[in-house]
Formats: C-alpha cells, structure tokens, sequence
C-alpha cells in the first residue's frame, strides 16, 4: 500500500511538471487534440533579423629588422621592398534591431580593425555594411547595411527577465551558419569578470561556441533579451561548457542610443577614486559591513564634491543597489546616463547617510607634448574609467606610443601605468607634468599588466 501510494504521488508530481512545461513552452496542435511543444512558429519570425558576419582586415607582415636597416641592405645589395600584408578573415554574428534604417547590432570584438564587413541575411542576400559607432568599454558596436526588405527584433524589457526564464541563442557558430540553441537564464547581474570594462551580464546555459559572438538572446516571445557575447572556458578548453553570457537589451539600448546620437559613448563620472571595504577597514571605520567602497580621494568640483562626498567615506549603495567592492561602484557609475540624479549611501564616523548627486561627464586630459626628451613619442593621460586599473592605482597611462620612438626605447610601453617619478608618488596628470619637467634622470615606478616594476630613464 505505502508503495501504491508513493507511485500516485510520483505520477502526479510528474503530470504536474508536464502541465508547467506545457504552459511556459509554445506548442501547436497534431492530430487529435495532440500538443506538441515547439519553438518553430517563433523562430520563424526571429531568425530572419540574425544575420552572420564576415569580416576582412589588411595586417602588414613584419619583416626581419635587419631588412629595414639601410646598411645591412646596401652591404648585401638587397633592393627596398614594399611592405606586405596579409588578410585577416573572422566571423560572427549581428542583430537587426532597426529594419527601416538597417541598422544592426554586433560585439566591437567582431568587427574591431575590420576593412570589410560582409553581412548575410538567412534570405541569401548580403551587403557591405559600414560601421556606425563602437563602445569598447561594453564592446558594443553597431552598423548600418541597405534598408531593403528587412526583419527587425523587438527589444525586451531586461530588468523583467528572471532566473529560470526560458531562452533561445541563436547565431554562427565556429561558421557552420545559423544555429539556434536553447536554456535558461542562469544568472543576472554578473560582473568583475574582468571580460570587458563595464559588465552587467546575463549568464546562460544556452549552448554558445566562438561565432555565436554579437548574436541573438530572445525569450520565447521573440523579443531580444540580450546580446550573447563570450562563454567561460576553463583551462585550454575551446567551446560551451553551460556559461555563456549575454549584454542585457536594456544596457544596449542605452549605449546604442548614444551610438546614433554621438558616435560614442559619452561615459557618467562621479569623481572620486575608491578602494575595497575589507573587514579591517570595517572595523576601523565604525561598519558592520565589509562590502562597499571607501573613498580614497574627491576630485574637485566634481559631482562627488558638489554632492559633499568626503574622503574615509564608505559607498554601500547606489539608488538602493547594493555595493560588493569598488568595482561594482565603477561599474555602476559607469553605465549611468551622464546627467542622471542618484542616491548614494554612504556610512560615515559609523552613521548612515544618504546624499544625492548628479553625475557628468566624464573628461579625459591628455597630455599630447610630454617635456621630457626621454618621454617623445609617448602621450600620457589621466586613468579612465573605462580602465580596470581605475580606482585602485593612482597614477598616469601612456594611451598612444609610436614605435621606434625615445619612449618606445627607453622600455615604455603603451598601456603602462606610472605609479611615481623618483620615488614621489603622483595622483594625476599635473603631478606627472610637473614632476618630469625639474628631473633629467627618471626613475619611474610602473604597473604593467598588474605587475609593478621600475624603470630608469638617464
């Protein structure tokens, strides 16, 4: 009897489980009063808006520098040659979102340094797009092809999508052509994975391979939930392993909007520089918490300022999100629309208190003529926000070096961070400036892929 039992109430669990997969899935009807669950009317109508993407890029060949030498070639009486080049092919995948003006949208990953840009559409037909505007920092991109006969998706509302909905990639995967695959919403929110400079993912166990890049996320409505853009690989392993990850539509929205509007993204700045809230920091500032950001300093006349942020400050929520570390501030502040009015917690001497600022824009200071003779060649700024070094090392970036140049020779190399110049450690670029003009002999401190070195320029 306690057998019979069991039986019934696992035969009703499983009915129930059918009846729910019935309800959340779309079906047509066979036969007889037979449903059959299926994904085809809806696929019908998106797949058309999710095009594949060919790129071509010219990359010159680097000789042997010994070839470039004009004594060597006159000493071996070998003749100048002309440089060469090589083409550069890659794949990937768009989304038509804008079928009256063509517009589409792909990861800047897929189109980055392209001299050609190939879209086909599933009808056969392909175009030569041209490009419309990149965002690196979310590698967003967008491009415009012929406004002729197109199909566009619908864009979701991404802060209603929750964990367990129902969704469907689709894409080119490795090249093979449109593929469509199917999962769940895994995850939302997912960041400091340190895949791009702003991240907000929606992770997914929806099968997305190299390819599936800047492809269609929709939910079973056919309506764009997200941009799939990379897959967590482990190791040397190539391929999906179940975590894939999507930009969420709202996000794309948002920076595509500035993409039409600027060409650019126009980036928020609250105007401080943080740190990490550890447990001894907590304690030291009267916390109970150590999640959040203490800030380390406050630009002048910044947003910070005028909404009098002080320095020992601990952030712990933005507009009532709560804050992990300093990264998550940066990110939040970062995906802002420059102009907007938040709420910032702050925990201050152990009380808590709730100030409103208005972020702005944020300004990049380059300094295109460095002074010292050492340093041509190189130009400095200010770290950016976009940087994943903003925040938590103080200093100057070299953005553009030229090869060959003083700078390039002396051992700097782009993308480096000066951290101090003879020992006097610099916040910013005034500090720099200042510092290299009085010193004939440098001895520079620096943060070079996360590793600090230095490095004595005489």
């Amino acid at each position: 009897m306690t057998v019979f039992k069991t039986s019934l109430v696992w035969i009703a669990g499983i009915s129930l489980l059918i009846q729910v997969a019935m309800a959340a899935l779309p079906f047509n009807w066979f036969g007889d009063d037979d449903p059959m669950p299926t994904l085809a009317p809806m696929l019908e109508q998106s797949q058309p808006a999710v095009v594949n993407i060919a790129t071509k890029s010219h990359v010159r060949v680097r000789d042997n520098p010994l070839l470039n030498d004009p004594f060597f070639r006159r000493f071996f009486n070998i003749p100048q040659q002309q440089p060469r080049h090589r083409t550069k092919q890659s794949l990937g995948s768009g989304v038509i979102f804008d079928a009256k003006h063509g517009l589409v949208l792909t990861n800047n990953h897929v189109i980055h340094r392209a001299d050609e840009i190939t879209v086909s559409l599933t009808d056969g037909r392909s175009f030569q797009a041209e490009l419309v505007g990149t965002d690196p920092a979310t590698d967003v991109a967008l491009i415009k092809i012929p406004a002729e006969h197109l199909t566009a998706l619908p864009l979701a509302d991404s802060d209603k999508l929750r964990v367990g909905d129902f969704v469907v990639a689709i894409g080119n995967p490795f090249g093979l052509g449109q593929t469509v695959t199917s999962g769940i919403v895994s995850a939302l929110g997912r960041s400091g994975l340190g895949i791009e400079g702003y991240e907000n993912f929606i992770q997914t166990d929806a099968s997305i391979n190299p390819g599936n890049s800047g492809g269609a996320l929709v939910n079973l409505r056919g309506e764009l939930v997200g941009i799939n853009t990379a897959i967590f690989s482990p190791g040397q392993k190539v391929g999906n392993i179940g975590i894939g990850f999507a930009i969420p539509s709202n996000m794309v929205k948002q920076i595509t909007d500035q993409l039409l509007k600027y060409g650019e993204v126009h980036r928020a700045n609250l105007g401080v520089q943080m740190q990490d809230i550890t447990a001894e920091l907590a304690n030291a500032f009267n916390i109970d918490s150590d999640k959040g950001a203490v800030v380390t300093r406050v630009q002048q006349g910044s947003a910070a300022d005028e909404a009098g942020v002080q320095v020992g400050d601990v952030i712990t929520a933005i507009d009532g999100k709560k804050l992990m570390n300093a990264y998550s501030l940066r990110n939040t502040i970062g995906l802002l629309m420059v102009g907007q009015t938040i709420n910032i917690d702050i925990v201050r001497e152990g009380k808590a208190k709730t100030l409103k600022a208005t972020v702005t824009k944020t300004k990049k200071q380059v300094n295109q003529k460095p002074t010292h003779p050492k340093l041509l060649g190189a130009t400095f700024g200010d770290i950016e926000q976009s940087s994943p070094y903003y925040g938590n090392v103080n200093g100057v970036m070299i953005y553009e070096l030229k090869r060959g140049s003083p700078a390039w020779a002396s051992g700097l190399r782009k993308n480096d961070i000066i951290t101090s110049v003879n020992r006097q450690t610099i916040t910013n670029l005034e500090d720099f400036k200042s510092l290299v003009q009085h010193n004939n002999a440098l001895l520079l401190n620096i943060t070079r892929n996360g590793r600090a070195m230095f490095l004595l320029l005489s």
